[in-house]
């Protein structure tokens, strides 16, 4: 098991890619830390009577100081250490720029960016603590890597995101911790339900429309499930990956090439 005697924080672990991560560790040996707005105890209870002693599930917005800080000490508390964070949790919203809000632009960048960067902050002063190093993942979006007529707010935070990732990399490369960035294309979660029935009232499609023709127009014939995030996910959190930093992997059916 390639992350045995590992401890990893895992946000956004009630659904979509970031539920898959998790479940993954754990069968890598990895002790989690489960991170949600919601509670996850219902959802994970399977998965933690069989893991037993190696889950702690945290109700918290990563957005909010105190909850980051929350979420670190209950790693520590519970498992002792840090070694790994998968910073997968984010927000979706769209619509023309024309009609793009002050509210909508804070609560994304809130959410996407700030949320994000101190979050791995935090975990990266534990990581300096600790004295072992460690392993960073953020999750962008092939939206960071273009801008797009109906999701502008979105498409500069995940791009924040890659240059986050990229600076942090540089800043931490001393204290052995590497911070890569894995960039998912089209993926079908929860997520991009709410994502079709958006463009459904923007492009005046039929719903599932939007979500048939971009799974159709990604080069390997379809979207992507969570599942297709998990080898990725492990490798950047193994020692695998040691000599890897500064990255942003596409995991996206060769939708962008780079």
């Amino acid at each position: 098991m390639r992350l045995e005697n590992k401890t990893a924080i895992v946000t956004g672990a009630g659904s979509g890619i970031s539920e898959e991560v998790a479940k993954t560790y754990l069968k890598e040996g990895a002790n989690c830390v489960l991170v949600d707005l919601k509670n996850l105890d219902e959802q994970f209870a399977p998965l933690a009577e069989k893991y037993k002693n190696k889950i702690a599930v945290v109700r918290a917005d990563i957005s909010k100081k105190d909850d980051i800080a929350h979420v670190v000490e209950t790693a520590v508390n519970k498992f002792n250490q840090v070694d790994i964070l998968f910073n997968g949790a984010g927000i979706f919203d769209m619509r023309s720029i024309l009609e793009e809000s002050w509210e909508v632009f804070d609560r994304l960048f809130t959410v996407n960016v700030k949320g994000t960067f101190f979050l791995m902050q935090a975990v990266a002063q534990q990581m300096v603590k600790q004295g072992k190093g460690g392993k960073i993942i953020n999750v962008s979006s092939q939206a960071g890597r273009r801008g797009e007529a109906l999701v502008s707010h979105y498409c500069a935070t995940k791009a924040a995101v890659i240059s986050y990732t990229q600076s942090a990399a540089l800043a931490l490369a001393s204290y052995h911790i590497n911070v890569n960035a894995i960039v998912p294309g089209v993926i079908d979660t929860p997520m991009w339900d709410q994502v079709d029935a958006l463009f459904a009232r923007y492009e005046n499609r039929p719903l599932g429309e939007k979500k048939k023709l971009v799974g159709e127009a990604v080069p390997l014939g379809r979207m992507g499930l969570p599942s297709d995030f998990s080898g990725a996910a492990v490798f950047f959190a193994s020692s695998e990956s040691d000599y890897i930093t500064a990255q942003a992997l596409n995991v996206d059916g060769g939708n962008w090439m780079s």
